[in-house]
């Protein structure tokens, strides 16, 4: 077990650098809890991987409000939106077959790879448009249509938030990606409502991997924040392409 949770630490370490520049940590982590621990129900490897990296989340969060100016009247009604329709996602999970959605957010991804690359000042600058009723009804949209995708699907949450926030209010990579930190925690949390209750959190894992993944969080919160919004944006495209790759071998090669 120690040789174990060993691994399992330095994964999510190096999970919670990633999540907390660009998301995706849970690239990283999944595929690691699966094979360190392949007798696990899937439920139970999604349950830990969502406390570790809910926990990463919040110091990402933290790391970002302490340096980021985040618009709290389009972002809060957002975070709001997207708990109750994550756990909204989570209860119709059942219903949906996941072999129709990923072609979708196949092809989502790639709209969002292209034309970041097409626009080269895309997220460069933050010229974020004013707050009013409007862009917080966006706001929610948003925070209410991901919030159901991560309780429902889940790969690419964070991506898809950074890149709505850039699109949608003019934010640089760094603004949008300090948003989306906050929006995904309530995300995390919702999804949190149903793992541990139903007792599919591994705490002897889940504990450990969580303050390892905090510690990466923190690491990558300062580089992102020393290196800036291109480097973000490089990393935003990295992490896009590796999701686009994923899912293809997904669809291609069952």
């Amino acid at each position: 077990m120690l040789l174990t949770l060993s691994f399992l630490c330095v994964i999510a370490f190096a999970a919670g650098l990633v999540d907390a520049a660009v998301g995706g940590g849970g690239l990283i982590q999944i595929p690691a809890l699966f094979s360190a621990l392949p007798n696990l129900a899937p439920a139970t490897v999604f349950g830990t991987n969502k406390l570790a990296a809910a926990m990463g989340t919040l110091s990402a969060a933290r790391s970002y409000l302490k340096r980021v100016k985040v618009p709290w009247r389009l972002v809060l009604p957002a975070a709001v939106a997207a708990f109750f329709m994550s756990i909204a996602g989570a209860a119709t999970v059942s219903l949906i077959d996941k072999a129709v959605l990923r072609p979708l957010v196949l092809a989502l991804l790639v709209v969002m790879a292209v034309y970041t690359l097409w626009k080269k000042d895309f997220g460069s600058l933050h010229k974020p448009v004013a707050i009013g009723r409007r862009e917080m009804a966006i706001g929610m949209a948003i925070g209410g249509a991901i919030g159901f995708y991560d309780g429902l699907f889940g790969p690419g949450t964070g991506s898809f938030l950074m890149f709505l926030f850039i699109r949608f209010f003019a934010f640089d990579f760094l603004h949008a990606s300090a948003s989306a930190k906050v929006v995904n925690l309530t995300t995390n949390c919702a999804a949190l409502l149903f793992f541990i209750p139903a007792g599919h959190v591994l705490f002897q894992y889940a504990l450990p991997m969580a303050v390892c993944n905090m510690a990466g969080a923190t690491v990558g919160t300062w580089v992102a924040m020393k290196k800036g919004t291109g480097f973000v944006r490089v990393l935003f495209l990295l992490l896009t392409s590796t999701l686009i790759l994923k899912l293809g071998w997904d669809i291609f090669h069952g």
